[in-house]
């Protein structure tokens, strides 16, 4: 049985993160559901409709994603999850998402633990310098000289 995953953040990001996700997992549609959470809206309304959303999923448990700690959408979440077994987990990125999305069918403590891999292990810093622009190696100009 797949986790059901829940994403609480700031309008518009929670429908905008499973509108990626359900691009490279079409299928995987009744198993994601979001929350965007506008400015100023009442907490109170926020869980109401976050219970709502949990009940859908029509299983015991769930992963619920929200996107930044202190938060309402965080805060929110911690009350939703508290007592349900269910997990918390802050600061979703994409790459978190579609790991988490991948593996679904694991247990809810392996699915945490893909969750954070997923969402840290994206982070990077890229090289700027185009490959053009970059020197070549001996072995490099060697070939490039031989295609010519």
């Amino acid at each position: 049985m797949n986790t059901g995953i829940l994403i609480i953040a700031h309008a518009p990001l929670a429908s905008a993160l499973r509108a990626c996700v359900l691009h490279v997992y079409p299928d995987a549609g009744d198993g994601i559901r979001a929350l965007d959470v506008p400015a100023n809206e009442n907490p109170d309304v926020t869980r109401a409709a976050a219970l709502a959303l949990l009940r859908q999923f029509g299983a015991p448990q769930a992963l619920v994603l929200t996107d930044v700690f202190g938060a309402t959408p965080c805060n929110v979440a911690q009350k939703v999850v508290d007592g349900h077994q269910s997990k918390l987990v802050v600061g979703v990125n994409l790459p978190m998402l579609l790991r988490t999305v991948n593996y679904r069918h694991e247990p809810l403590d392996v699915l945490v633990t893909r969750a954070l891999a997923g969402g840290t292990q994206s982070i990077m810093q890229v090289a700027v310098t185009a490959p053009q622009n970059q020197h070549r190696k001996t072995h490099d100009q060697h070939q490039h000289n031989h295609s010519q």
